[in-house]
Parts: C-alpha cells; structure tokens; sequence
C-alpha cells in the first residue's frame, strides 16, 4: 500500500504590492532584525539605536511591501530612495516561508521602475560578504560587482537601468 504526503503550497494569487504604511513598520522591522542583521558585519540584531532609526529611515525614499491583499501583513518589501542619478537599493528582504513566490523579484521591478522615473542611470546595492544566496539572487537580476569594501564586509553591487 502506498502512502502520500501532501504539501500546502503558498497561494499567491491574492498578494499585492503596495506601498508600505506606518502600521507595516513593526513587521518590517521583525522581517530585518531576523533575515538582514544576522548577515551584517557592522551591526548586530539586538542594537537599540540601529533598530530605533528603522522608521526614520522608511520615511526617506519609497518602500514597497508585497502583502496578501490590500490590509495583510507585509511578507516581503523593498525600499530605495533616487538620489544624482543613481536609484540606491537600501533593503529586500522576504519572509522566509514566502521565498520562490517571485516576490523580490515583483519588489525589484518596482523599485528599478521608481528608479527610472526619477531619471536614474544606475542602480546600486550592497551585499554583505556572508550572503552568498544574495549575490546569486542579484547576478540572476543582472547586477555585477563594483567593488568590495574591507570595513563594511560588504560587495558593492551595480545595473544599469
């Protein structure tokens, strides 16, 4: 007799992206204290002041959330400001259980299109050094190494638009 294991799989169909709202913030911020800092040289998961600027830094730029619906919690986002030309990816992450949906991919689209609009010739991003799912992600998306900076532990990554 054979057995069968059934898998749940994500349903996409309904998700959205949007902009992000002030009521996104605490999501947000859980999403980077557990998917960026743990890869960051510089800074650590549980530092108050990094983690109190978070909102302050949301408010500078644009930052899109892939959320299921209109009101559901974010479970991906990006945000990036455009600044003398250059569209500066600052952050993506996404929610773990939520990989493999094309969500930072959706995100990136949008971010590289605010890019566009404000007049940007290039895009540029940082990846810390220990992320090599990141730097694989961005080659896939066409970006390429300018450099790698020593005191950030950090590959400096770069596309034009």
């Amino acid at each position: 007799m054979k057995s069968f294991v059934f898998f749940t799989r994500y349903d996409w169909r309904n998700d959205m992206i949007r902009i992000r709202k002030p009521s996104d913030d605490t999501e947000l911020v859980r999403l980077i204290k557990a998917e960026l800092l743990p890869y960051s040289h510089s800074v650590r998961p549980h530092d108050a002041h990094t983690i109190r600027e978070l909102p302050k830094r949301f408010r500078w730029g644009v930052t899109y959330v892939a959320a299921k619906g209109k009101t559901g919690p974010p479970v991906a986002f990006v945000h990036c400001s455009a600044s003398r030309g250059e569209l500066l990816v600052d952050m993506l992450v996404t929610h773990p259980q939520h990989r493999g949906c094309g969500h930072g991919t959706s995100l990136m689209s949008y971010a590289e299109a605010y890019g566009r609009k404000h007049r940007c010739a290039v895009s540029r991003l940082f990846v810390d050094r220990s992320n090599g799912r990141a730097m694989a992600y961005y080659h896939k998306l066409g970006y390429s190494v300018l450099r790698f900076w020593p005191d950030l532990q950090c590959h400096e990554l770069i596309k034009p638009l």
